[in-house]
């Protein structure tokens, strides 16, 4: 049922309009609700978002300490995030707790990923979140240096990606979220867009639809809290399908 309701909630915030919510309520009771993946229960869904939301703030806060401080434009892009995400003031103030957990000088990383894979390894979609919000922090304050870059990659080979499926996911978060705001179309607009889709210019139309609907799968907010991201981290989730769109969008504008 809570897929159904998230699902006229989301069709509507993209679409603004009754048939876009209703479309969203339909779609989120067929893939979610009436097809929960069998034999996990409400307490293993619980289980897995609370290891979900650990794991993220936990490296999130790591990544900030990656250059050996935590400088105050970090902190309060941090905090300016995690308003970002939609969190509810209780898990925001266990976030700030597992964040400054994770950025102490006895935080085992090697053990977090461990720990985190014993749910990762059945949910590549949710591994790939936790990547984008791993990635969008350390890109946050419009630079990416060396240290932070490799230990993302430590963490993403971790979590099972490979080097080059990190290295395209890195480009792609990058493409996708010039997406994230209307702002007027510039000369690289169209280029970033197919590096949003993971896709070249000489693709063909059909290649172009196959990956925009693989992305706006991985990215689907239900299916996505079928295997255990919160409830209340589902903006980031909806953000990024959007980002998506709009750069599909774009193509298929380009393209007559």
């Amino acid at each position: 049922m809570i897929a159904t309701v998230i699902g006229f909630v989301v069709g509507f915030f993209l679409t603004h309009k009754l048939f876009g919510a209703l479309f969203g309520a339909v779609l989120g009771y067929f893939l979610f609700d009436k097809n929960r993946r069998p034999g996990v229960s409400g307490e293993q869904l619980q289980q897995a978002q609370q290891l979900f939301f650990k794991t993220v703030f936990n490296l999130l806060g790591h990544i900030a300490k990656a250059d050996g401080h935590i400088s105050e434009m970090e902190i309060k892009l941090t905090e300016a995030y995690m308003d970002k995400m939609g969190l509810t003031p209780e898990h925001k103030r266990e976030a700030i707790r597992l964040f400054k957990e994770g950025a102490a000088a006895d935080f085992n990383l090697q053990d977090a990923l461990n720990i985190y894979r014993q749910v990762g390894s059945r949910s590549p979609n949710l591994s790939q979140m936790l990547l984008v919000y791993l990635i969008n922090l350390a890109m946050i304050d419009g630079d990416l240096d060396g240290k932070e870059r490799d230990l993302l990659q430590q963490i993403a080979e971790g979590v099972g990606f490979s080097r080059v499926a990190f290295e395209q996911l890195l480009r792609m978060v990058g493409a996708q979220n010039s997406f994230a705001q209307n702002h007027p179309h510039r000369a690289d607009d169209l280029a970033l867009a197919y590096e949003a889709l993971g896709v070249t210019a000489d693709a063909s139309d059909a290649d172009i639809k196959k990956a925009y609907r693989k992305l706006m799968s991985q990215y689907h907010p239900d299916k996505l809290m079928g295997q255990g991201l919160p409830e209340d981290m589902i903006k980031a989730a909806t953000e990024r399908s959007q980002e998506i769109q709009a750069a599909y969008d774009l193509i298929k504008k380009s393209r007559g």
